[in-house]
């Protein structure tokens, strides 16, 4: 009996997981130290460089990331295709509205140490614009992760008492008036 609990135990250490991340207004680099983290496998007790004991993980709503400050036009990411003159630059607003998932892709690929393990802890990274996932992935899911961040909430979604709860800093006088 005890010889079958510790299989299992070993079994479930060494099984690959699921994980689902919610890119929703998250700035891209939080995600990809999150998602570098569960590809490697250093969460695990039994993590060694040498070995491959990372998990999957499923990244959804990559259209709706968010970038701190004037990151979409300032940011640029760079190519080059070989050839002379082929030196390409492309704003972080271009990169996403010609592909969403872009990004995301590779910032998760920059985070990730740069040997050969590379290329397939990137196989293991499943990266969706939207909610919506195929039924395969949906059904291997074991564990969604918080957000690196918290959302602010719209001011459409404060309650009459909490607005009022809230403090003034100034009251207006009677006779003001907004333009």
């Amino acid at each position: 009996m005890s010889s079958f609990s510790r299989s299992a135990q070993q079994w479930a250490t060494f099984a690959r997981s699921w994980f689902l991340i919610d890119a929703r207004m998250q700035p891209p680099g939080k995600l990809a130290s999150m998602c570098s983290v569960r590809l490697q496998g250093k969460h695990k007790p039994i993590y060694h460089a040498m070995s491959d004991c990372g998990d999957h993980v499923v990244v959804i709503n990559t259209r709706h990331i968010a970038f701190s400050g004037n990151k979409w036009e300032q940011k640029v990411y760079s190519s080059h295709t070989g050839y002379p003159g082929g030196f390409k630059q492309l704003t972080a607003a271009q990169l996403h509205h010609k592909d969403p998932k872009a990004i995301v892709k590779l910032a998760v690929y920059g985070m990730l140490p740069k040997n050969l393990h590379r290329r397939t802890m990137m196989q293991r990274l499943h990266i969706f614009a939207d909610d919506e996932l195929p039924e395969d992935i949906r059904a291997n899911l074991t564990e969604e992760l918080p957000q690196p961040r918290e959302i602010p909430r719209k001011l459409s979604e404060y309650t009459q008492e909490e607005i009022d709860a809230f403090p003034k800093l100034w009251t207006p006088p009677e006779d003001y008036k907004m333009k």
